[in-house]
């Protein structure tokens, strides 16, 4: 629980969630499911770590979260186990997706969403010389507009994880 507290308010405050602060948590989630279940225990949590990894990875090589996500993911699974997880994550994405309609709401995004959407289908059309960067007819490039538009994610992955919990 103290881990997920931190990890949230650090990610609200400067966007990072700490290695200092996900590989202890890790560790201690193997050690603690190794000690309660033995060798059972111990392939539970690592097949957590792997599911959160394998989950989240996919989403942070696609763009769409960040390195402290899917260690946070990881961590939480080698906590949990994957079953635990997996419903977990579904509850994530939801409290994710009410979380991201409210901060577009409340940031009048709601226009420039659909710009964005646009912008990234032709993201790759053509590459803005000397930067490397991708724009389309001289806008900033699409890259560039993304990284103003994150949203925190780790509060919505303490609370799926919370009510994962509360929902069994």
């Amino acid at each position: 629980m103290f881990a997920l507290v931190v990890a949230t308010s650090t990610d609200l405050r400067s966007r990072r969630i700490p290695n200092w602060l996900i590989f202890p948590f890790l560790a201690a989630g193997i050690t603690v499911s190794g000690w309660l279940g033995g060798w059972q225990g111990i392939g539970q949590s690592l097949e957590g770590l792997a599911l959160g990894l394998l989950l989240f990875g996919l989403l942070f090589w696609m763009g769409g979260m960040g390195a402290g996500d899917v260690k946070l993911a990881a961590a939480i699974g080698a906590w949990i186990g994957p079953m635990q997880l997996f419903f977990a994550l579904i509850v994530t994405a939801i409290v994710g997706g009410i979380m991201a309609l409210g901060w577009m709401a409340i940031g009048r995004l709601f226009p420039d969403l659909l710009q964005g959407t646009g912008d990234l289908e032709a993201e790759g059309k053509r590459e803005d010389e000397g930067s490397g960067e991708k724009a389309i007819d001289g806008a900033a490039p699409v890259r560039q507009r993304r990284r103003v538009r994150k949203l925190p994610y780790a509060p919505a992955i303490a609370l799926g994880t919370l009510i994962s919990f509360f929902a069994r």
